[in-house]
Formats: C-alpha cells, sequence, structure tokens
C-alpha cells in the first residue's frame, strides 16, 4: 500500500498511548484518529497518513455500524471501522483496508 508524504507542519500535539485520540495499528507504524484526520509520526514531525492505493478487503463479512464493537474513527468525509489491526471503510457494495 502505498502512502502519501504529506507532512502536518503546525502538529503542535503529541500523540502517543494517553494522549486520548484512537491509535490504529497500521503496517509498521501506529496512526492516531485527530479530527478526521489520521496522523503518524514521521522523522521527527507528523504526517497526514493517507493511502494512494484501493485495496478491497476480499474477505469480510463483519458488518460495521453504530453497535458492531469496533472503535469509529472520523476520517475524511466517511467513517472507519478499526477492526483486527487496520481500519475499515464502507466502499461500493464492499470494505476497503485503509
Amino acid at each position: 500500500m502505498t502512502a502519501l508524504h504529506q507532512e502536518h507542519p503546525t502538529h503542535e500535539h503529541v500523540h502517543g498511548p494517553v494522549c486520548g485520540h484512537v491509535a490504529v495499528p497500521h503496517g509498521d507504524h501506529t496512526d492516531y484518529a485527530h479530527n478526521g484526520h489520521m496522523h503518524r509520526e514521521h522523522s521527527g514531525h507528523w504526517d497526514e497518513c493517507e493511502s494512494t492505493d484501493h485495496v478491497t478487503h476480499g474477505s469480510h463479512t463483519h458488518e460495521h455500524g453504530k453497535n458492531c464493537g469496533h472503535s469509529a474513527v472520523t476520517h475524511g468525509d466517511h467513517v472507519d471501522y478499526v477492526h483486527d489491526g487496520h481500519r475499515h471503510a464502507a466502499h461500493d457494495g464492499h470494505w476497503d483496508d485503509h
């Protein structure tokens, strides 16, 4: 999965285990859901962690929603659900990995 390197230059908040934002494992790092964005630490600064690929989660039979039991995080114009160490987003009748 390819990610853009888009620095979040005015990010003064330091994310971590007790910062109050949802932490989401994402490949080799942890993203933090903050104000509709996913932030990751990179070389001493924070980046917007956005994938440029469309990756379908092919065998996902669970339906996410308000009471599904998974953490819901606002991500841009939609909601991602944190499930099994990654984020799922509804897309054209299936679930994508974000």
